[in-house]
């Protein structure tokens, strides 16, 4: 198997649990082709007693077939008869591992929710398998995955039923930071530099799968139009794919994604029911929870609103690319990306992507900052009393009683403040400090990709610089 790249986090938690003097049941959960099973496979590599991956779209004798085939490679010389029910199928699993002689049992069962088909007693069984007889042990490690987030949460992480409270730790694997993307291509030999790297992010984000197939000796806008816009990228159809495999009714939770796409500010939770014809119940707000639980969207409340003001924005940068640009392109035509590099689309998707990206790595902006070891929360503010006013997408808001105001650019050069920017942004210095009423010192921080272009409109009005070699 080949090496893995970052994830120590993660990894780390695996041998903690590998090494834990009692049983435990393990949720990993995350976004499709995020690395889950990889990563898995890699932290506990030579370990696993035993492993079995559910089937697509199959029935339940299918099922059925695909466990007992894993017991006969994991252990052909057991003679048992192949079982045609789940509760069976978890007895024969508890004879396998009594007879066992590892000193930790390892059970991995991948795309746990494609067991479950229906009327086929599967999480009973389940059930069955951890309350009566694994969690009395103290040399059980089952680990169950799935993409299907859905089912995950809903299933297993919030069951009501018999296994309640019984996941012992729930992993949901993120996708991968600027740093572990650049770590990524060097062990490809893909040598970008920092910039188009920065673009290739933009556009697909920290999935893993997806970096696999950038290409070493082409630029990020040849790697994009190959696996975006050619007729057999990818990326070119695997938003449909994405959406059917994670969530069950999937075409509501893809027209909120929809609604989202097309309001970078983004919208309360009253705004998408208003924009996608969804109820306003329960079952919506279901929804939302699924699509960020899934990374897709994120939550967040502006300063000084409370939770039922809450704004969500997509956060996934596929599905935003996708939207902005594939949807409605044409594989035929040539060089689509290539040249729509400088056209006004490209200009408004690039600003908002950076954005985005920022605010994926908050950690790095506030070690910039030199404030990782002080207590902060980060917010976004809109002005309550000007329409269409000053707004602002990043405040950090410290106990050490500052505040930075982040103003985020993207630009292929070192970026120059001018003098109608330069009021802009003292405009919304003085109607936060006016709206909020803060005591606190207000610092102007910008987030360029070059740093910051110093001259008269500059100085004095921006306290911090950052550049984009901080993100990574």
């Amino acid at each position: 198997m080949r090496a893995i790249v970052g994830r120590e986090t993660d990894l780390a938690t695996f041998q903690e649990l590998y090494k834990s003097d009692k049983s435990d049941f393990v949720a990993v959960y995350g976004r499709r082709r995020v690395g889950k099973t990889f990563l898995i496979r890699s932290a506990l590599e030579g370990k696993i007693t035993f492993q079995v991956t559910g089937l697509s779209n199959a029935s339940m004798m299918q099922q059925l077939t695909s466990f007992n085939l894993a017991f006969q490679k994991a252990a052909p010389e057991l003679s048992n008869a192949p079982a045609n029910d789940w509760i069976s199928v978890f007895q024969q699993l508890i004879l396998f591992l009594e007879s066992s002689k590892d000193s930790k049992k390892v059970v991995f069962i991948d795309e746990l929710p494609w067991f479950d088909t229906p009327k086929s007693g599967f999480i009973s069984a389940l059930e069955y398998f951890w309350n009566s007889w694994a969690s009395g042990r103290e040399d059980i490690l089952l680990i169950v995955c799935g993409s299907a987030a859905s089912w995950m949460i809903n299933k297993l992480i919030n069951n009501k039923g018999g296994l309640h409270n019984r996941v012992t730790k729930r992993m949901r694997i993120v996708p991968f930071t600027l740093h572990e993307c650049e770590q990524y291509l060097q062990t490809k030999n893909a040598l970008l530099d920092r910039y188009q790297i920065m673009q290739l992010y933009m556009a697909f984000g920290g999935i893993p799968f997806y970096w696999d197939e950038v290409k070493p000796g082409l630029s990020s806008v040849q790697n994009i139009e190959n696996i975006c816009f050619s007729e057999n990228g990818l990326l070119r159809t695997e938003f449909n794919n994405l959406f059917k495999s994670l969530f069950n009714k999937h075409e509501k939770h893809s027209s909120i994604v929809n609604a989202l796409a097309q309001k970078g500010m983004g919208l309360t939770r009253d705004e998408i029911i208003d924009e996608t014809g969804l109820p306003n119940a329960g079952s919506s707000t279901r929804l939302l929870n699924e699509l960020e639980e899934s990374g897709f969207i994120l939550k967040y409340n502006p300063l000084g609103k409370k939770s039922r003001n809450s704004i969500y924005q997509l956060v996934d940068f596929y599905s935003l690319f996708y939207l902005k640009f594939l949807k409605d392109s044409q594989p035929k035509d040539a060089n689509q990306w290539i040249n729509a590099i400088d056209n006004p689309k490209h200009r408004a998707w690039s600003g908002y992507a950076f954005e985005q990206v920022c605010l994926c790595h908050l950690p790095q902006i506030k070690n910039a900052l030199g404030i990782s070891g002080v207590y902060s929360t980060t917010s976004s503010w809109r002005s309550a009393t000007i329409k269409n006013g000053a707004q602002i997408d990043l405040v950090i808001d410290r106990r050490d009683h500052v505040i930075n105001l982040c103003e985020m650019k993207f630009s292929i050069n070192p970026y120059s403040i001018d003098s109608k920017y330069a009021d802009e942004l003292r405009n919304k210095i003085g109607v936060f400090k006016t709206e909020t009423k803060t005591r606190k010192s207000v610092f102007l921080t910008l987030i360029t990709t070059y740093g910051l272009q110093s001259n008269i409109h500059s100085v004095g009005l921006v306290q911090n610089d950052i550049s984009m070699d901080a993100l990574f």
